[in-house]
């Protein structure tokens, strides 16, 4: 039986320690020390070295009590995003939130207190279970690099569970590809009050690339957006440089192909627009782009063992579970590239990467007792 009280108090002491991307190495210590004294062999791997980070993925094995039963898997993540530093919880009976400077960390310390919380009932509960892997991911908020570098040979499960999104009722099997781009414009500097004429400016071919650009919802499959813009020295100085960064997804390969293709083409005419003859010689706008596959989609089927599998333990709980297709992405995304047979369930969190960030404890109990009675019904029908 899931304890609230406990869980709630748990999830209170992670939030408090902080971890940003890169920066896992306390919050990583303390969830070890946890797993071992419930009896999990825990190691890390050598992601950290790959992306500067102070630790690994964190991976634990906690042998089944029922002989011959198939490996299964829990995941999530131990980094937030930021402003994620120094929290305070605040709780309102059935909600916590932040003192509001910072976020709450219940995206995604939510889902690894409702993990801890499933393996301590489990035991209380003396009932059979199959070996239990248990993967707390770092660098997820950072574009999935601890999963994008999880070696998944060194795990024995091959399904399993993300506990990393809002509604526990809701399954999510679908997520998007996306592309992230990078432009460079290319202008010509010149002293911006005395010769502006004898200048281009590469923020101007920016500014009129992206605003013929189709960009944020497209259609129900597929978004864009431009995110950063970095360039130019000082106001009196025709900029000659700058870089624009964004981003495409979509479910649809076709889709995603299309729009990324729309995106370059924008920049290529608004600085095919730009040029400028001095002194015998010809300057033009120029832009150079890199677009690199962020991630690929997930696409779980509806009659996947996974699916199946959540939607019995829902039924015998007297609830209903919806399969979701999300516009975000998750750790899921690359494990089930690698092939695992991974789906993401909601924890409650809401209003997630913002300093409103909240958790509701009735949808986290919802959730703990929906992956504590998954858990048990893999082990009865593996």
């Amino acid at each position: 039986m899931i304890n609230r009280d406990r869980m709630r108090d748990h999830f209170l002491t992670l939030v408090q320690i902080d971890s940003p991307s890169r920066k896992e190495r306390e919050i990583a210590m303390h969830l070890k020390e946890e797993l071992t004294s419930l009896g999990a062999e825990v190691s890390f791997d050598q992601t950290d070295q790959m992306v500067g980070g102070t630790v690994g993925n964190l991976i634990a094995r906690i042998p089944g009590t029922r002989s011959g039963g198939t490996p299964f898997l829990l995941c999530a993540h131990m980094d937030t995003v930021g402003p994620g530093e120094g929290i305070k919880p605040q709780v309102e009976e059935n909600l916590i939130k932040s003192d509001g400077s910072t976020i709450l960390g219940a995206d995604d310390k939510s889902g690894i207190a409702i993990i801890c919380e499933v393996l301590r009932a489990l035991q209380k509960e003396k009932v059979p279970y199959a070996e239990l892997e248990i993967v707390f991911t770092i660098c997820e908020e950072s574009g999935l690099l601890g999963a994008r570098h999880l070696d998944v040979s060194r795990l024995h499960a091959r399904t399993g569970l993300i506990l990393d999104s809002s509604d526990p009722d809701r399954l999510i099997t679908r997520a998007p590809a996306a592309n992230r781009l990078q432009f460079t414009l290319q202008g010509f500097e010149a002293h911006a009050g005395v010769c502006p004429e004898r200048g281009i400016n590469a923020i101007r071919i920016a500014s009129e690339a992206i605003a013929g650009m189709r960009l944020g919802r497209l259609d129900d499959e597929t978004t864009a957006n431009i995110g950063t813009i970095e360039g130019g020295i000082a106001i009196n100085i025709i900029p000659s440089a700058v870089t624009v960064h964004g981003e495409a997804r979509s479910h649809d390969e076709a889709k995603l192909k299309a729009q990324t293709e729309h995106m370059i083409r924008c920049f290529e005419e608004a600085a095919g627009q730009h040029q400028l003859t001095l002194d015998g010689t010809t300057h033009r706008g120029q832009v150079t782009y890199q677009v690199q596959r962020d991630y690929d989609r997930l696409f779980i089927p509806e009659e996947a063992r996974i699916v199946q599998l959540v939607r019995h333990a829902a039924h015998t709980l007297g609830r209903e579970i919806t399969l979701w297709r999300t516009g975000g992405a998750s750790d899921a995304n690359f494990l089930c590239a690698k092939g695992l047979e991974v789906a993401n369930v909601g924890t409650g969190q809401r209003e997630v990467h913002t300093v409103r960030e909240y958790l509701l404890l009735d949808d986290m109990v919802r959730s703990a007792e929906l992956v504590l009675n998954t858990v048990k019904l893999h082990a009865s029908m593996s």
